[in-house]
């Protein structure tokens, strides 16, 4: 039984997706433990697809899951995530601008966190996904007072118990290391490599994330001051300890 389930949405990104096996497998022979590489295609109308089913004819570590319709990156992380049983859980953007060299490096950290994420170095980005990049970061400092650099960065990995308290909902790619935090979990933000899209075309840019951004931080915020904590707890007669989570604070630490 793998390990790890490596989870990657791809939208139209067909020539990508052999690319992403062949890298995949270079950077996890350093590591030597058993994996899965789930590409979940979120109704893609290029060859993704076949690609993707190629890739599992050769490789049979290779899995796929298809939308039958467009859903948008979170529906794809989170079918990714019900669809795997592996204690730990990596995920990488579909683009190959993550570097799948990092996930040895950051999965040796799992010993000292819950949850580590990346934090992109010299972003290869065109200037309008920067824009929206730099007034995300702000809005969020502003709003959710978190010292999180980074929280875009697809390349993540962690164990599975982080997503105890967490809920599938359309945004939820933005805000997972936000959420994990907040519900005690012990994260690490990490630099890392970040680089030139050389396939396919981006689907973000500065408008069509707007709108969106500013609703799901709203939601984030008021739920962040409303969830609740592990509470430890005394038993009658005799002394129950608190759990672990309870036991814990929120840390988040950068490198």
């Amino acid at each position: 039984m793998s390990d790890l389930a490596i989870v990657v949405p791809v939208y139209n990104e067909a020539e990508n997706v052999l690319p992403m096996v062949r890298e995949v497998a270079a950077a996890m022979a350093h590591d030597g433990r058993g994996y899965e590489l789930l590409f979940v295609d979120d109704g893609s109308t290029d060859p993704t697809w076949e690609r993707i089913a190629q890739a599992r004819r050769d490789d049979p570590r290779v899995r796929g899951l298809r939308h039958v319709r467009n859903c948008g990156q979170s529906a794809a992380l989170w079918t990714g995530f019900q669809a795997t049983r592996t204690p730990l859980i990596a995920t990488l953007d579909g683009d190959l601008q993550n570097d799948p060299a990092e996930l040895p490096r950051m999965l040796a950290l799992l010993a000292e966190a819950d949850f580590v994420c990346g934090r992109r170095a010299h972003r290869q980005d065109n200037w309008s996904r920067r824009l929206s990049a730099r007034v995300a970061r702000w809005a969020r400092g502003m709003v959710l007072r978190v010292g999180f650099a980074d929280v875009g960065c697809g390349l993540r990995v962690f164990k599975r118990t982080v997503l105890a308290g967490v809920f599938g909902f359309h945004g939820l790619h933005r805000f997972l290391p936000i959420l994990v935090a907040g519900g005690g979990f012990v994260t690490l933000e990490v630099p890392v490599r970040h680089r030139p899209r050389v396939a396919g075309v981006s689907k973000y840019g500065v408008w069509n994330r707007l709108g969106r951004g500013i609703l799901d931080l709203l939601a984030v915020a008021w739920y962040q001051q409303r969830r609740l904590q592990p509470v430890a707890t005394v038993e009658l007669g005799a002394a129950c300890p608190p759990t672990e989570a309870a036991s814990r604070a929120p840390a988040t630490t950068g490198a």
